[in-house]
């Protein structure tokens, strides 16, 4: 690797391939980590010296820490080969460890497997996470096998490569083929990945018949009737923005003129644009391409949205992790939508949908993860039609309790108590009554959380 090579690295930043050191750390096994996580990927590059901004500050190096690493680096198991050398970029000394995706994983480290999730290291702890690697390894990661027949001179989408470098800070001036030699999108053998086709390629479908998203809208709550049914196709950001495209002329939009101050008015999605954004990459992302019978499904009902894709939960991340920890099917192709700043946090996800929902007061959305991976939004209903529904069902006290918390979701008991003219003991029977039934639900704590209806349909 040249020094020019190594400096449009640095330019283009951390990223699954990339890993940057502002110095050596004090636990030289830090670094050794990451080179283990390195092999037990698709490789990648390792500097010292040069810190999260992007910057070459240099470091010193001495003999006994050299020693150090390089004794370090002989503790993977099986024995990987790769060494510290000493480069100078713009007159500093920069530390360069380059690693190559190993034949012969999993790669351990004093017992432990590391592997490359986004531009992070992960240690693999549990026996479920392990034996997902092992699975992974056997068969490759999907997004990690040769592409044969592609030809990325003719087949690149060159107008979203354009729109990827802008989005991933990466200079303009830099060659195609350099981008592409950084972002280790090539297999050993010289063909392009499957990951790297998905994200650049013009027509994917060529390659991959099912790697869409089916478009479906329904007249009602069930799948009967359809009346809008549409495919999208191409590079997989194309895709997440004509279906949020597609979406945004199905669903109902307000505008807030005054919060938007001098600049262009802010939209207001029925459902917030942004947790319906992070459904759509985390189908992007985190689906099963080896399911060549499956797509993503985004359907759209009277009273939901639901989005679907081949593959559940991995068996890395058990039921009880659910949205506290992220692990990909295709760290590739999550990679480089982390590096178009698309994926903020690993394993938030989740919990930000949740968050969103919760914050314009409608239900939170249902996961479902064993087979498929669904994520089903409640739509906005007219409260007045839908609480009218539940008068035979309900007590009076009920359906004024639920009326007082849509007027004011923050409402104490105390409150309602005053509202419904009962006491403390009926208001809690009551509340427990609403709670058990699906009907209501509590975000937070009794003092600072706040009161959620749960639209339920029977």
């Amino acid at each position: 690797m040249n020094i020019e090579e190594i400096k449009h690295i640095i330019s283009s930043g951390e990223g699954y391939n990339a890993e940057f050191k502002v110095r050596v750390p004090q636990k030289v096994k830090e670094l050794t980590q990451e080179i283990c996580a390195f092999a037990n990927a698709a490789g990648g590059t390792l500097l010292i010296g040069v810190d999260d901004d992007n910057a070459i500050q240099g470091v010193e190096i001495d003999n006994s820490k050299r020693s150090a690493i390089q004794n370090s680096i002989h503790e993977i198991s099986p024995k990987i080969s790769c060494q510290l050398e000493i480069v100078i970029i713009e007159g500093k000394k920069v530390g360069l460890v380059e690693v190559t995706s190993g034949p012969n994983k999993p790669y351990v480290l004093s017992g432990a497997i590391y592997v490359r999730i986004g531009s992070n290291t992960q240690k693999l702890t549990t026996a479920e996470e392990m034996r997902d690697f092992f699975q992974q390894a056997n068969r490759i990661y999907f997004d990690e096998v040769s592409c044969h027949g592609f030809i990325p001179e003719q087949d690149i989408d060159a107008d979203f490569l354009t729109v990827f470098k802008n989005q991933s800070g990466l200079s303009p001036f830099v060659p195609d083929e350099q981008i592409f030699q950084n972002l280790k999108l090539y297999t050993s053998e010289g063909p392009f990945k499957n990951g790297a086709v998905l994200f650049f390629g013009f027509n994917t479908t060529k390659y991959f018949e099912k790697a869409t998203i089916r478009c479906v809208a329904y007249d009602g709550n069930n799948k009967r009737f359809i009346v809008d049914d549409k495919t999208m196709n191409g590079p997989l950001f194309l895709q997440y923005q004509e279906t949020l495209s597609w979406l945004r002329g199905k669903l109902n939009i307000r505008y807030d003129i005054e919060g938007a101050g001098s600049g262009p008015r802010i939209e207001i999605w029925e459902i917030p644009e942004t947790a319906l954004k992070e459904a759509l990459i985390n189908a992007l992302s985190h689906r099963d391409y080896y399911d060549k019978g499956g797509r993503i499904n985004v359907e759209l009902f009277h009273n939901r949205i639901e989005i679907s894709n081949p593959g559940g939960l991995v068996s890395a991340i058990p039921d009880s992790e659910f949205g506290k920890r992220s692990y990909s099917r295709n760290p590739l192709i999550f990679g480089l939508f982390e590096r178009m700043k698309m994926v903020e946090q690993i394993g938030s996800g989740i919990t930000r949908m949740k968050d969103l929902m919760s914050e314009v007061n409608l239900p939170l959305p249902e996961f479902h993860y064993h087979g498929m991976f669904t994520v089903i939004f409640q739509r906005p209903v007219d409260f007045e039609k839908w609480v009218n529904q539940w008068d035979r069902q309900l007590s009076e006290n009920r359906i004024t309790i639920l009326k007082s918390i849509y007027q004011n979701p923050n409402v104490s008991k105390r409150e309602l108590k005053d509202i419904v003219g009962i006491g403390s003991t009926a208001i809690d029977n009551n509340i427990d009554f609403l709670r058990k039934n699906g009907f209501l639900s509590r975000v937070g704590s009794d003092k600072g959380g706040k009161w959620v209806i749960q639209y339920k349909t029977s």
